[in-house]
């Protein structure tokens, strides 16, 4: 899978040039010139996080030390690329994804930051979502897991938290915060299901569940368990039915209107 989507890019890329010819250099640098997506990828996101302090070149050998430690992170990153072009619809080819969406970009660098986290690099885990939320709006803690085919819509202003799991498959919009209720300690942070849709604006706290395939209405505040395939919204958040699709993050489908009582 990754060796095609890998040639579907370069393709893409030589169309880019061919159409636009001003994008050229900037083609060539972030994807041509590279072997496969692991090295575009670091070069990339490299060049976004890096500063006066930290060089790109350091910023890229982390990512590339991380790659071939985890090779895992590229399969990841693969299933996030397809996720986007499948639920965006603003996005009708693969390559606009790695070279211009931050949401997808942040998920990677987070992916390098939970990477350090659990090989004990704390320090330098913390310093990569500290440049993750100040490049790209977006914080989410290095100890946060992500799974595989996540899309983050927009992305601006998404906080998750510490203890945070997010499964496969999930699909959260813009002003999203995954957080705590107080300041205990401990497992205090949502655990996300397999499918989940959660919508714009919604707040999701506390160490509760939110079951597969489950829906959560923009500007909702989740405060409880939510079962799997139920839609909930509002404040405090009230089931009001159940979604159209088995996996609402793949319809993206925010509407409540028309889920099923």
């Amino acid at each position: 899978m990754i060796d095609g989507l890998w040639q579907q890019l370069k393709d893409e890329a030589e169309q880019v040039i061919l159409e636009e010819p001003l994008l050229a250099s900037y083609v060539y640098a972030c994807v041509l010139n590279h072997k496969d997506l692991a090295s575009a990828l670091s070069f990339i996101l490299a060049n976004k996080l890096s500063d006066d302090v930290m060089p790109v070149a350091t910023v890229r050998e982390l990512f590339d030390h991380a790659f071939a430690a985890a090779p895992e992170i590229i399969g990841h990153a693969s299933c996030d690329i397809k996720a986007v072009f499948e639920r965006d619809a603003a996005i009708n080819a693969y390559l606009p994804v790695i070279l211009y969406l931050k949401g997808f970009q942040s998920i990677q660098v987070h992916r390098l930051a939970h990477y350090l986290w659990t090989t004990k690099r704390r320090e330098l885990a913390l310093f990569i979502q500290s440049r993750n939320s100040e490049f790209f709006g977006v914080d989410i803690h290095p100890a946060c897991v992500i799974g595989r085919g996540i899309m983050f819509d927009h992305a601006t202003g998404i906080v998750i938290g510490e203890t945070s799991v997010i499964e496969d498959n999930v699909s959260i919009l813009q002003q999203v915060t995954l957080g705590g209720t107080g300041n205990d300690q401990g497992d205090r942070h949502p655990k996300i299901r397999s499918g989940v849709l959660i919508s714009t604006g919604a707040k999701v706290l506390g160490n509760i569940e939110i079951g597969e395939g489950a829906k959560i209405g923009a500007g909702s505040v989740v405060l409880s368990d939510v079962a799997a395939h139920t839609t909930v919204v509002g404040v405090p958040a009230q089931v009001v039915g159940k979604p159209q699709s088995e996996t609402p993050s793949k319809t993206m489908d925010q509407s409540i209107f028309n889920d099923e009582v």
